[in-house]
C-alpha cells in the first residue's frame, strides 16, 4: 500500500516543480516594464472552481469507500453489470484519482497561461463578451468530463461495497454531453443577442 502512496506523491510532486520552473521561465522571459505594466489579467480561482470542486468531491469519495473496499476491486464492467476485470485496492484508486487531479491541473495552467501570457486582455474595452467570461467557460469546461470521470468511480465504488451500479457509464456520459451542449448553446445565443442588439 505504500507504494503506490509513494507513486502518486512523487507524480505530485513533479507536477508542481514543472509547473513552478514554468512559471520561473514565462516570468524571467518577459522584461520587468511588461510585467509590471496592466496587459495582463489577473487570475482568479473561479476560473477553474467547477475542477477543483470535482477533485475535492472525488478525493472525498475516496475516502469515504476506500475502507470498504475489498483487496481486490472490480473495475471494468460486462454489458450485463456482471465484473470481468480487477485490480488492487491501492492501484484503483490510484487510476481513478490521477486524471481527475490531471484533469484539474491543465485547467490551472490553461487559464493562468493565458492570463500571464496576455492574449485576453489586448482586445478593445468595448468587447461583446468580457474576456473573464472567457476564461471562466474555459477553465470551468474541463469539468465536463471530470463529471464523468466521478460518476465512473462512483459506480465502481459502489458495485464492490455494495453490489449496485447506478446506471450505465454511456447513459450518464449522453446525459453530462446533452447537457453541457445546452449550456454551451445558452452561451452561444446570448452572445449572438449581444451583438445584435450592439448593431
Amino acid at each position: 500500500m505504500i507504494i503506490p502512496i509513494l507513486i502518486l506523491i512523487v507524480i505530485l510532486v513533479l507536477g508542481l516543480g514543472c509547473g513552478v520552473a514554468f512559471w520561473f521561465v514565462l516570468r524571467h522571459r518577459q522584461p520587468a516594464k511588461e510585467i509590471a505594466s496592466a496587459e495582463t489579467l489577473p487570475f482568479r480561482w473561479s476560473y477553474i472552481i467547477l475542477p477543483l470542486a470535482i477533485l475535492s468531491l472525488s478525493i472525498i469519495l475516496t475516502a469515504y469507500f476506500y475502507h470498504q473496499l475489498s483487496a481486490e476491486v472490480a473495475y471494468h464492467f460486462k454489458l450485463d453489470g456482471s465484473p470481468d476485470r480487477w485490480l488492487s485496492r491501492e492501484m484503483t484508486t490510484i487510476w481513478l484519482l490521477a486524471p481527475q487531479l490531471l484533469l484539474t491541473l491543465v485547467a490551472g495552467a490553461i487559464t493562468w497561461g493565458i492570463t500571464k501570457l496576455g492574449i485576453l486582455s489586448r482586445q478593445p474595452e468595448n468587447t461583446l463578451i468580457k474576456p473573464e467570461r472567457i476564461l471562466s467557460l474555459m477553465g470551468n469546461m474541463i469539468a465536463l468530463p471530470q463529471i464523468v470521470l466521478c460518476f465512473a468511480m462512483l459506480d465502481i465504488f459502489s458495485y464492490n461495497a455494495y453490489q449496485i451500479h447506478i446506471m450505465p457509464l454511456w447513459v450518464f456520459a449522453l446525459i453530462i454531453m446533452g447537457l453541457g451542449g445546452i449550456t454551451l448553446g445558452i452561451f452561444l445565443i446570448l452572445a449572438i443577442r449581444r451583438a445584435w442588439r450592439a448593431t
